[in-house]
């Protein structure tokens, strides 16, 4: 098993609609067991997935095992939830933990506890960990993917640090270049403050820490996202002022990322795929609770868009190969 996180401390990126496309594409068309987990307070995963009936069932039941399940326990001091309830959502092939409102009120209890934590306190640091705990607990998939919110706060750390590998989309702006100098100053600052809090834990005691004690966590990619195409002698690429920022974008990744995150991985491609603005597609996916390259004419493709469907197909099949490759390459 393999987890993913598909991070990227801007907002409004494209990051969710990214995930639930490749998620379902590892899973409809290449056989993989895929559990997503939805670890933002806005459940946007959990609402493109699922229909407003489902929905609204989760949350008009207070028993519905949701993200908020995994960590309340450890919030009231019963320790480490003993059960994962996923739900199947069979338009997407995928299994799911849904996301839930009330996990933003969790947030100060992670925050007060990381910082027990890097004091070498061992309560602090089992609640820091609790989703390694969690994904000690899904071997039975082939990957895990969370889905998140765009911020460096204490749910997304806590996240970060159970993961193997993350995944940042990107928009095509100047903004998501500053983005990713505090994601790479962000790990860096969190790996040496864990490691000097475990080194003050009684070694009879490290074993109580779920997933280990090191922050592991690689990059292993980006995609570009929510840019607008032209046909130039019969071949489609960005307009010009999304392509100055586009070739930016490796020179930034190299220097953040890959020579201060993990400079002595190999050299493979971490550009997994570009994605144009996708226009209409992406409300009818929403309407439909499917994903783009599924959607047929009951879900209101027309004309055009047939050809455009078929175009997502080919990009999230791209896409999807690039980020296993590159998870493959790096483990």
């Amino acid at each position: 098993m393999k987890s993913i996180a598909f991070f990227n401390n801007k907002g409004g990126v494209g990051k969710t609609t990214l995930l639930c496309n490749v998620a379902s594409h590892l899973a409809l068309e290449r056989d993989k067991k895929i559990l997503v987990i939805d670890v933002d307070p806005q459940c946007n995963a959990t609402q493109l997935m699922l229909d407003e009936e489902d929905v609204l069932a989760i949350y008009d039941d207070n028993k519905s095992f949701t993200i908020h399940s995994i960590i309340h326990p450890l919030s009231i001091g019963k320790g480490y939830s003993d059960t994962i309830i996923p739900r199947f959502v069979a338009d997407y092939g995928v299994d799911l933990i849904p996301g839930d409102p009330r996990l933003a009120l969790k947030e100060d209890l992670l925050s007060k506890d990381w910082q027990d934590a890097i004091a070498g306190d061992i309560r602090g640091l089992r609640t820091s960990v609790l989703f390694s705990e969690l994904l000690g607990r899904c071997s039975k998939y082939d990957y895990v993917l969370f889905d998140m919110g765009p911020s460096l706060g204490s749910i997304n750390r806590s996240v970060l640090l159970a993961c193997d590998f993350f995944l940042s989309p990107m928009s095509i702006d100047i903004f998501s270049l500053k983005a990713i100098e505090n994601i790479s100053t962000s790990i860096q600052e969190w790996k040496r403050r864990l490691a000097h809090g475990v080194a003050q834990v009684d070694q009879t005691l490290k074993d109580d820490i779920p997933g280990g004690s090191s922050f592991k966590i690689m990059f292993a990619g980006y995609v570009a996202q929510q840019y607008i195409q032209k046909t130039t002698n019969g071949e489609k690429r960005a307009v010009a002022a999304y392509e100055a920022i586009m070739k930016r974008i490796p020179r930034s990744i190299k220097s953040n990322f890959i020579e201060r995150l993990q400079p002595d991985q190999p050299d493979i491609n971490y550009e997994i795929g570009t994605i144009p603005n996708l226009y209409s597609l992406i409300p009818m996916s929403q309407s439909a609770h499917k994903p783009i390259f599924a959607l047929k004419a009951k879900d209101g493709v027309r004309g055009a868009h047939f050809n455009k469907v078929r175009d997502a197909e080919k990009i999230y099949k791209k896409i999807s190969y690039q980020l296993i490759k590159n998870v493959d390459e790096l483990s």
